[in-house]
């Protein structure tokens, strides 16, 4: 790809006191940045905000007319646990829900499987039973508040909990908002949590995605997750190529079931990364949204408007977060906070500044959410709509993000699609060569990382941090093994059948496992059966 380079006479002149002359000015991303950037810079179609192609955010008014959903992360130990964590949150000024799950949850199994051992509600909490789920959102108004729930491999059984907590409510489907992330794609490509297959795989998101679109339309049946694409070491144009081809993977499948994209396509959400560029992440954001406009327009024919609108979720990054000195983290938060806010994401959770030692206590996520708040109510930047639109270099950033993005999705489609490309490993070893280079550059000290390879402080005191009752795990796998003994056993056996007969003949999956669900299996039986019907994914480990 070729861009126009400047010459050397635009740039002012180095002298040899000049420290620029021997340093070279590029993003986190290793983008290299121009001396400065004037109107013939920019390129692309700008737009206003609310309209096609959306460069300038989704809706007209954006924050004027709604704030962003301030929604923290939160979940550890029992579910009694994270139901308290929940209800502070809300206390707070929290908008909405976001529910971490165990490693053995997001996995498949049951608190009281010989692979939980050890990981019962260490990094998120522990859901294996409809009862579990219950407590998760007791007193908690399910139609009053979106919840965000983070799994993918077992996401079908826990939306399907979830449905059924919101029955027991008395409430129906249809009144319930939030969002799952349920993007297996990404996993196979970056965080590696996987049950079966890609081809199995995307079968039951998009049964999800039917279901959703029938019986629950305001919740978005998956979220298409760049955030731990960029979190595994990818740059930001590999972030917005690779999530987009997830999210055209997806599309294509469920075309190819049936449905109708403007049917199904406006409940399709997005999940990208923070980072410590604030220009670059501005751009990131403006960029992909264009990018997934002009595809859903024209490669899959979408009409609605509402189908080409890229709306995000987005997280600050947690790889940038440093043990070292971890009272700068809150810095760094709140620099790539306001860069998403000026990149115009919809809801938005910030780290606390302890998440890279622990699951994060009270107080540093009361910290991380004052963060936010802040920003909404003092800084003064969602007084009006895209303040940063038509500055050069966000514009020329935004269209370099785009078109560079758009060669990698050229690449991934002449493969025949993501899900090949991720069989041969393409993007597993982008990524991976990316990750490499920045390690590099933080070694040789090109890049600079305060506190840890620069302004380094001796004798740092250590902080105060979150820790798990060592009872949790042993307390949660004898309610689970209670649970079983209590069920009609008879009931759970055959509902389970229906289970396994669903994903041999192909029939839609959640309405089997809702019945499921109320007649007592487990999460971990579930995925048992995910395991014999449609086998187990293997790394090819390409790398």
């Amino acid at each position: 790809m070729s861009r126009r380079v400047k010459a050397r006479d635009e740039a002012p002149p180095a002298t040899p006191a000049s420290s620029e002359s021997a340093r070279r000015f590029s993003t986190i991303s290793d983008m290299e940045i121009e001396p400065r950037y004037d109107a013939e810079d920019v390129r692309g179609e700008i737009g206003n905000p609310g309209e096609f192609p959306y460069t300038r955010g989704p809706y007209s008014t954006m924050y004027r007319g709604r704030p962003w959903t301030m929604r923290q992360f939160a979940g550890f130990g029992t579910v009694h646990d994270t139901n308290e964590r929940f209800k502070f949150l809300l206390s707070q000024g929290q908008m909405g829900l976001s529910t971490a799950f165990d490693m053995p949850t997001l996995m498949g199994y049951d608190a009281d499987h010989p692979r939980a051992l050890g990981e019962v509600g260490r990094e998120g909490t522990a859901v294996s039973t409809l009862d579990d789920m219950v407590e998760l959102f007791d007193g908690i108004e399910l139609d009053q508040v979106t919840t965000s729930m983070t799994v993918n491999c077992s996401a079908s059984v826990i939306l399907a909990m979830y449905f059924v907590v919101a029955e027991r409510q008395g409430l129906p489907m249809t009144v319930l908002g939030g969002t799952i992330q349920n993007d297996m794609l990404k996993e196979f490509i970056a965080q590696k949590e996987w049950i079966s297959p890609p081809e199995p795989s995307v079968r039951v998101i998009v049964d999800m995605i039917e279901f959703c679109t029938k019986e629950a339309p305001r919740f978005h049946p998956v979220s298409i997750s760049g955030y731990h694409i960029r979190e595994a070491g990818s740059t930001a144009v590999q972030e917005v190529a690779f999530t987009l081809a997830d999210g055209l993977g997806y599309v294509e499948a469920a075309v190819a079931r049936g449905l109708n994209v403007d049917d199904f396509a406006p409940r399709l959400s997005f999940f990208f990364n923070l980072h410590n560029d604030f220009l670059e992440e501005i751009a990131k954001l403006r960029a992909a949204r264009r990018l997934w406009a002009r595809l859903m327009r024209d490669r899959f024919g979408a009409k609605d408007p509402r189908s080409m609108r890229l709306r995000t979720h987005a997280q600050t990054a947690g790889c940038s977060l440093t043990a070292q000195q971890p009272m700068n983290n809150v810095a760094r938060v709140t620099i790539q906070a306001l860069a998403g806010v000026l990149g115009g994401v919809q809801s938005l959770h910030t780290n606390s500044m302890d998440e890279t030692l622990a699951l994060p206590s009270e107080q540093a996520v009361m910290v991380a959410l004052r963060t936010q708040q802040i920003i909404a109510e003092e800084s003064g930047v969602i007084n009006t709509v895209d303040p940063l639109g038509g500055s050069y270099a966000i514009e020329a950033l935004t269209t370099r993000i785009e078109e560079e993005a758009e060669d990698y999705i050229r690449r991934i489609d002449e493969m025949g699609g993501i899900v090949r490309a991720i069989e041969v490993g393409f993007p597993q070893k982008e990524i991976a060569e990316a990750a490499y280079r920045f390690q590099r550059q933080l070694d040789g000290g090109e890049k600079v990382m305060v506190g840890v390879n620069a302004y380094k402080a001796e004798g740092e005191s250590p902080m105060e941090i979150l820790r798990i009752d060592p009872t949790v795990e042993e307390r949660q796998a004898a309610r689970v093994r209670a649970f079983k003994e209590a069920r009609d056993q008879a009931a759970a056996k055959a509902r389970l059948e229906d289970v396994r007969t669903a994903c041999k003949n192909g029939g839609n999956l959640m309405p089997v496992l809702m019945d499921a669900v109320r007649a007592g299996v487990t999460l971990g039986e579930v995925c048992d059966v995910y395991r014999e019907e449609f086998g187990v994914y293997h790394d090819p480990a390409w790398l």
